[in-house]
């Protein structure tokens, strides 16, 4: 639980313990003080409050980068000034995304030809590509259902019980049924064969992840994949063809759905 409730009137200010003669009382929290204070002091006062945050390093209950080699550190620093939703003014940058799409992609095997490009987005972190994707999936059955003339109200999507949060955030934001495979005792991944056992008509994908939230493991991508074919061809009249999501956990900024 994060703790944001301020406990007194002495919480409102931040103390400065490195004296000087721009900050000779404490600073306002929540306001801006009347008097204005030099860089250098306000940098101070911020990094030892930010001390007293736990250490990336020690955290192993969520997935964060801990370290990098300097020079990815200093090509974020360089980039930090560009204002990336004006992709038109940054051309190269849009370059580079769409290299590192492609690079996925292709390790991944997905079905990219020669000369062919893979189509994807980049985005600040997993959740952000899971609604992206989970979205796509929608829309496109949607599409499928009203051309056939059918209900298109109740989505589903199926899951294992160890995925990260933002798949049941995704379900709940955007009116979609959550099924979740449960785990057993010594199997700590999504079971392929219960998952396709939950598909039906409504279903718009099936998530698999590299990397399960609670262990770590790799799920059987390719035993799905092939469970789900087998059941869309001998049901295509009434299933909907879901595909499989493959949701990559390397860390928070490297999750990226495959469509």
């Amino acid at each position: 639980m994060v703790l944001t409730h301020v406990q007194s009137d002495e919480a409102a200010a931040s103390a400065a313990v490195f004296a000087s003669r721009y900050v000779q009382e404490p600073v306002p929290s929540y306001e801006l003080g009347e008097k204005s204070i030099s860089k250098d002091a306000a940098y101070q006062i911020i990094h030892d409050e930010l001390l007293l945050d736990g250490s990336p390093r020690l955290n192993l209950a969520s997935f964060v980068t801990t370290w990098m080699e300097p020079e990815c550190d200093r090509l974020i620093l360089e980039g930090m000034n560009k204002n990336y939703a004006d992709m038109d003014e940054y051309p190269v940058t849009t370059e580079l995304q769409n290299r590192c799409v492609n690079i996925i992609a292709r390790l991944f095997n997905a079905p990219v030809g020669a000369g062919e490009t893979a189509v994807g987005v980049g985005t600040v972190g997993s959740s952000e590509a899971i609604m992206l994707a989970g979205l796509a999936f929608k829309r496109r059955w949607q599409n499928r259902r009203k051309a056939e003339g059918k209900p298109y109200d109740r989505p589903n999507i199926v899951t294992g019980a160890n995925v990260q949060v933002c798949w049941e955030k995704f379900a709940r934001y955007f009116e979609v049924e959550l099924k979740e495979v449960k785990l057993s005792e010594g199997c700590y991944v999504m079971d392929p064969d219960k998952a396709v056992e939950m598909v039906d008509e409504n279903t718009i994908c099936v998530a698999a992840i590299l990397g399960s939230t609670l262990t770590g493991e790799f799920e059987d991508v390719k035993r799905l994949n092939d469970l789900l074919a087998a059941k869309n061809k001998r049901t295509r009249s009434a299933c909907s063809d879901p595909p499989a999501v493959l949701q990559i956990r390397a860390s928070e900024i490297s999750s990226v759905p495959v469509l």
